[in-house]
């Protein structure tokens, strides 16, 4: 799915690395990406064993960026996050959202994969008890309301270019930036 939207020679920002294994693999499969990672600093020893056993050429040195920290000086065509937003506070998700005109260029993508809700409501009895076993664990993790997270894309100049079912319902959804 990556290789519909990141097409061209591009410089990606994977935010929320975790282990490194996403680059990884998607590094190798699309070699023509600059695959940027980056985490809070307690993530980084796992992100560079993950690269460093990869050795390619097309993954730096992962970058410590914690969404509600300083956030780098830099440009990408494209962002990409898996699994972030229902650990992240709603106040972190913001300040993600806010941050990304200042890091990306006019026409740049947004891809953010992880399960959603719609209208307030749970697209299976799964993300129901998966939203109850979050909020267990920390009461600022949640699944997030799809509209809610549009409105905060549209307010960073990115409009929504698709809503992809993916397996176990999680979601792939796809921004464009369209505002400079």
């Amino acid at each position: 799915m990556l290789r519909d939207y990141l097409v061209g020679d591009q410089r990606v920002l994977e935010i929320g690395s975790g282990t490194g294994q996403h680059a990884v693999h998607f590094a190798a499969a699309l070699p023509r990406l600059i695959w940027q990672t980056s985490d809070r600093e307690e993530n980084l020893p796992g992100i560079r064993a993950w690269l460093d056993e990869a050795a390619l050429p097309n993954t730096p040195t992962p970058w410590e960026l914690d969404v509600a920290g300083t956030w780098p000086e830099a440009t990408f065509d494209a962002v990409f996050s898996a699994n972030t937003l229902h650990i992240m506070a709603w106040s972190e998700v913001q300040r993600l959202f806010a941050q990304l005109p200042g890091i990306t260029r006019a026409g740049a993508t947004l891809i953010i994969y992880g399960p959603f809700n719609y209208h307030g409501h749970y697209s299976s009895d799964s993300n129901a008890a998966f939203d109850q076993w979050l909020q267990a664990r920390g009461a600022h993790m949640a699944i997030r309301d799809a509209e809610a997270v549009d409105a905060l894309a549209a307010s960073a100049g990115f409009a929504l270019v698709e809503d992809i079912a993916m397996p176990a319902n999680n979601r792939c959804r796809v921004w464009r930036r369209i505002h400079t």
